[in-house]
């Protein structure tokens, strides 16, 4: 099936987008997510969990959460390009929250069919998740997944789950008699164990969690048949948040470079300031056109999804490192100080550049891909 117009983005579509940054832009802007996240300067502080829950409870209200959520389960069963606009917003503002990882867990819960209705109709309620599939060796591919199952009990230890002190429940994947299955359990549940790690990003979250015999309730007898078929999505969506962030990063150091003078000029009049912003600016419109296309795969053209969605997350990563870098670099001599926002959004994208895998790994798979058939 060839793609639509636009991508398909519509105009339910633009105007969730236009709602999403109305609210983030009202209820925590940069100066106060930086008071929130940033009080503590200790770089030998311990982990800490600082987010608006009260917030996260207003996106619930409004229906983000369950955005993906096929209508039969309850939810509003709206197309990716519609949820990937939201999440490019939720980049742009940084916003702590679990949102992505309740999206991502969305995606393989509707890829387990009935199986996973019952978690799907949590989700519908309220709840929030996130996924727990990676090992120590940090591989995001699912079959290395270190889990185990059996007895309807779970056990080993996920790392890097991202957000796990933020949500409700666990999507995790794991080894059972009959091949890997992905099983739902309550965080707050006995046996469940999170250790926060210490990370560069103050927007996020991230830990290990360790099962030690934790009840866990089976959604997907196919467990690595569905998280494939979503991982497509769940590349997408931060590459989504990843193409928000660095605008935010670009509109906000053109805006400095143009007031801040030097040499009786605005910093922005010199040729080595505004030209590598122009090519933030055009890997900016990169990456974004490659994430719709990757969202409109998703919803219209599924044999391709995965190699476009490997085009999208490739993108955001290189785009990530060069916007962080201009950002920091043309803030001068503040730009790499506490007190300048940049530095929040500098880690975020840090983190996200290799979550999920990073741009090296994503140029590695489109090859498979692209090559192997020639091959």
């Amino acid at each position: 099936m060839a793609q639509p117009n636009d991508f398909g983005f519509g105009e339910e579509a633009g105007l969730l987008k236009d709602s999403a940054r109305k609210f983030f832009a009202d209820n925590l802007p940069v100066d106060a997510l930086h008071r929130l996240v940033a009080e503590n300067p200790d770089p030998e502080r311990s982990p800490e969990l600082v987010w608006r829950e009260d917030l996260w409870h207003q996106m619930v209200e409004l229906g983000w959460s369950m955005l993906a959520v096929p209508e039969q389960a309850g939810g509003l069963g709206m197309p990716l390009v519609a949820v990937a606009g939201l999440v490019e917003e939720l980049g742009r503002a940084a916003f702590p929250c679990p949102l992505l990882g309740t999206l991502n867990a969305t995606y393989v819960l509707a890829a387990c069919g009935e199986q996973g209705r019952g978690a799907l109709e949590e989700i519908c309620g309220g709840l929030s998740a996130t996924l727990a599939l990676t090992g120590p060796s940090g591989s995001w591919l699912p079959g290395d997944t270190p889990l185990a199952a059996e007895g309807g009990r779970l056990s080993g230890t996920a790392c890097f789950v991202q957000d796990a002190g933020k949500v409700d429940r666990i999507l995790a994947l794991a080894r059972a008699e009959g091949g890997l299955a992905l099983y739902w359990v309550d965080a707050g549940a006995d046996g469940v164990t999170i250790e926060a790690d210490a990370i560069v990003d103050l927007t996020r979250d991230q830990a290990r969690v360790t099962f030690d015999g934790a009840l866990a309730t089976c959604v997907g007898s196919n467990g690595l048949a569905a998280v494939n078929q979503a991982l497509p999505a769940i590349w997408t969506l931060l590459a989504a948040d990843m193409a928000g962030a660095a605008e935010w990063q670009l509109q906000t150091t053109v805006e400095y470079v143009s007031t801040r003078k030097q040499f009786d000029h605005p910093l922005g009049f010199f040729q080595a300031v505004k030209h590598p912003l122009v090519d933030v600016m055009i890997m900016a419109d990169e990456t974004r056109s490659l994430v719709y296309n990757a969202a409109c795969a998703y919803d219209h053209e599924p044999e391709k999804v995965a190699q476009f969605a490997h085009m999208a997350k490739s993108s955001a990563s290189d785009l990530a490192g060069f916007a962080s870098s201009r950002s920091v670099q043309y803030h001068g001599g503040i730009g790499f100080t506490w007190e300048c926002f940049v530095h929040l959004y500098f880690k975020r994208q840090k983190h996200s550049q290799a979550l999920w895998g990073d741009g090296a790994w994503h140029r590695a798979q489109l090859a498979d891909i692209l090559l192997a058939p020639a091959a």
